[in-house]
């Protein structure tokens, strides 16, 4: 009985050792992905009844979108299921999606571990990772550019 008792505070123990590591950037987005989602269910019923909205700051000052513009669109409308809207409000609502579904399945892999933890990466896939970002960041912007008749 004893030794149950070890093996299982052992595991208690290297499962908490797990969960109190350092998230990767993915997992981090992923997570913001999760609380948007969260978000674009509750958005839709919030400024129904109330007069509350979120506007984009760039958009309201300058009236340039921003490269996220039309995000919050695409997130509700895909929320409800309306998939062609949300992919005219902002197409890269699927990437976040994408992310947002995988994201709770690697976290409980990771927990369980079935799945390593993330390791650092090196300077090169990092600077790959920001060359990536910065083409999806600029194809989007120019799309909203586009989308609100700006080019």
């Amino acid at each position: 009985m004893g030794s149950v008792r070890v093996a299982f505070v052992q595991a208690a123990v290297a499962a908490r050792a797990r969960a109190d590591r350092p998230y990767s950037v993915p997992e981090r987005l992923g997570m913001a992905g999760l609380g948007g989602a969260v978000a674009a269910v509750g958005y839709p019923v919030l400024t129904s009844h109330t007069p509350l909205a979120l506007p984009c700051p760039l958009r309201t000052l300058t009236g340039v979108p921003c490269p996220a513009c039309g995000m919050t669109t695409a997130a509700t409308r895909l929320a409800s299921g309306d998939l062609m809207s949300a992919l005219a409000a902002n197409p890269f609502v699927l990437l976040l999606a994408a992310m947002t579904a995988v994201l709770p399945v690697l976290l409980a892999a990771r927990l369980l571990g079935a799945a390593p933890p993330p390791g650092p990466w090196p300077p090169g896939r990092r600077r790959n990772v920001r060359r990536v970002v910065a083409v999806l960041v600029g194809t989007s912007w120019v799309f909203q550019l586009h989308r609100s008749g700006w080019i």
